[in-house]
């Protein structure tokens, strides 16, 4: 019978089923309490916010519900899950990237001092991975100069002697070995570790990963320092012949070239922020310089003597600069004022044979000269101090002898704490506690261990965001803002209650009007550019001319012959304010002959008779 009342129910439709209530005394079993250690977890556990599916992920935003306008509504509760989703991951980055400050050498008493440390001191506390950058290479072909990749894991040297190589500094992998047999400057990898390009004695060659030539660039005559633009895909050569030359590497076409007109030039270096170059002169200059323009963009006295190296820093967007020169004293500068160096001071070595500059993507400031180098940090050298005094010491490193000398090379390996120093017999790489940028970017082409694939897709999309070189300027900001209105406007289309009435550009102006306002007009037109020409028959109103106006129309520096020939030419521009000021000046000049006529003659003047009187018709007849 159970059994036939049981099939009976299941025939039945859902919502007529017999409900059962079930009265069951609860069960002695676990706390339904949150457990406290498992909440304490919960959060650093969990999954962040951008892993996490947007269909499970409930964000609070506002619905608008007042508004009556559907599609309005629609709109406003958008743009608000936007801007709240986006402020839940920006918060999740926070928590997820470091925010730590870089592990930075610090004493444990308040009497030792950190540039005690010795490199051995530094190898021994530093994990075993990190001690590897530690290395020590001597060759015969220097003095040496060092360049990194994007990503600080390929390395490549440049002999003056004419000795090219590049490596793996991961691996440790030599991937080319060249021999040139000539005088080489510089060397800079391209857009990765698959070219780099040298600067050699008359030209400048590109070669592959393999250490095949590819390119032999003759644009580039004698060139003495290079660099590389990432964003735009620019190579940047400056020379013994003082041209700053720039070439797309991506179409192979010469976009810009620069005549500094202040001699042979050997120092070069860009700002990462702006894309913008940095020259270093002979005569202690140094200038800023972009493709868009002809001149430098900004133009400085930084030392008395010749330059020896100039750095921007990485870390604030490269709004402090370094210089060295032969003088023996270094300079840091703020980029947003030019009045005055932020910090001087003068070397400890003295300055003979110059000095090198570098920056690290911390803010630490490297310093190569004599025999040895010396690291500062950001605070002490970038606050403003009065006495050209030392300041404080974070790091030093003594090369092992004295034929090691001179330092022409300082490079921080990007993404790590290793600074490396070219020399006359080879390269040494040391440990700086500090100076790497800890987080990896990986969409900027900063994977340490990027594959084919990877290398090849980020290829092709730095090809498609190529930014062209007219975007290049001193402040980024100002690509995408609005124009600021024209100065060299006029008012052209009437009056100024005229509805009609409209400010032009003087581009687009009128031949008549560009003569006008450039004061090449013609010398009668003087005094009437705002006046009617229905009223230049009234001699009596006063004419109210603008002093700008005046200044405008003078002409300096024009002989008569040249005056004579561009009246000549004026006389073809039809103005009818032109014409009727002629025509009013001319009746004036009959006028006063006239006056002049009675007051000789007294009575009014008899005409005088001609030929043809004669045959005049008299009124008798």
């Amino acid at each position: 019978m159970d059994a036939l009342i049981a099939k009976a129910d299941a025939a039945q439709p859902l919502s007529n089923k017999r409900k059962r209530t079930h009265h069951s005394n609860p069960k002695p079993g676990p706390s339904r309490k949150p457990d406290k250690t498992s909440v304490s977890i919960l959060k650093n556990t969990s999954l962040p916010h951008s892993l996490r599916s947007r269909t499970n992920e409930t964000v609070d935003a506002p619905q608008y519900r007042h508004i009556a306008n559907p599609k309005l509504r629609r709109s406003l509760v958008k743009t608000s899950t936007h801007i709240a989703q986006s402020q839940a991951l920006l918060s999740d980055a926070v928590d997820l990237l470091p925010s730590e400050e870089s592990g930075f050498a610090q004493a444990e008493d308040p009497l030792e001092r950190t540039w005690r440390l010795s490199q051995a001191d530094i190898v021994k506390q530093a994990g075993g991975e990190a001690a590897r950058g530690r290395q020590e290479m001597k060759l015969d072909g220097g003095p040496y100069r060092v360049r990194y990749t994007k990503n600080g894991r390929h390395m490549a040297i440049v002999g003056r002697t004419g000795h090219v190589a590049s490596f793996d500094t991961l691996t440790g992998a030599v991937h080319s070995e060249l021999q040139l047999g000539e005088t080489c400057n510089d060397v800079v990898f391209l857009q990765d570790h698959s070219f780099y390009a040298v600067a050699q004695q008359k030209y400048a060659f590109i070669y592959d990963r393999d250490g095949v030539e590819i390119h032999k660039l003759k644009a580039h005559i004698s060139p003495m320092r290079l660099e590389f633009l990432p964003y735009h895909w620019l190579l940047a050569s400056v020379g013994s012949a003082g041209y700053l030359k720039y070439q797309d590497t991506s179409t192979g076409q010469l976009v810009a070239e620069h005549r500094t007109a202040l001699g042979a030039c050997s120092v070069l270096t860009q700002n990462p922020h702006n894309a913008v170059l940095y020259l270093g002169h002979q005569n202690g200059c140094v200038t800023l310089w972009t493709p868009n323009l002809p001149h430098p963009a900004v133009k400085v006295l930084a030392h008395l003597g010749p330059l020896s190296s100039v750095s921007v820093d990485p870390s604030e967007n490269g709004r402090y600069m370094a210089t060295a020169g032969k003088d023996g004293s270094v300079k840091v500068w703020d980029c947003r004022n030019w009045k005055g160096a932020v910090r001087e001071w003068t070397l400890r070595s003295g300055g003979k044979g110059g000095a090198e500059v570098e920056w690290s993507q911390k803010g630490l400031l490297a310093i190569g000269s004599g025999g040895s180098v010396n690291m500062y940090t950001s605070p002490s050298i970038k606050t403003p101090h009065h006495p050209s005094s030392q300041p404080p010491l974070y790091l030093t490193h003594p090369l092992p002898s004295a034929s090691h000398r001179p330092i022409t090379s300082l490079r921080f390996a990007p993404l790590q704490d290793i600074l490396t120093i070219g020399h006359a017999r080879g390269t040494s790489s040391i440990l700086v506690p500090g100076a790497g940028e800890g987080g990896m970017d990986t969409g900027e082409g900063l994977d340490l261990y990027e594959g084919v694939k990877g290398r090849r897709e980020r290829e092709v999309r730095g090809l498609l965001d190529k930014i062209q070189p007219d975007m290049i300027t001193l402040d980024p900001e100002l690509v995408g803002s609005l124009a600021p209105p024209s100065k060299l406007t006029t008012n052209t289309s009437g009056g100024s209650g005229s509805s009609r009435a409209a400010e032009i550009p003087f581009a687009r102006l009128p031949r008549a009007e560009r003569l006008r306002v450039s004061g090449k007009a013609d010398l009668t037109e003087e005094g009437i550019s705002d006046a009617d020409p229905s009223d230049a028959s009234d001699s009596t109103k006063p004419q109210v001319v603008n002093k700008e106006e005046k200044e405008k129309k003078k002409m300096r520096g024009k002989g008569k012959s040249l005056k004579r020939y561009l009246r000549k030419q004026r006389k073809n521009v039809i103005d009818p304010a032109a014409v009727a000021i002629r025509a009013k000046i001319e009746k004036q000049k009959a006028e006063r002959k006239a006056e002049i006529r009675q007051v000789k003659y007294g009575d009014e003047p008899q005409e005088k008779s001609s030929a043809l009187d004669r045959f005049r018709r008299t009124s008798k007849e």
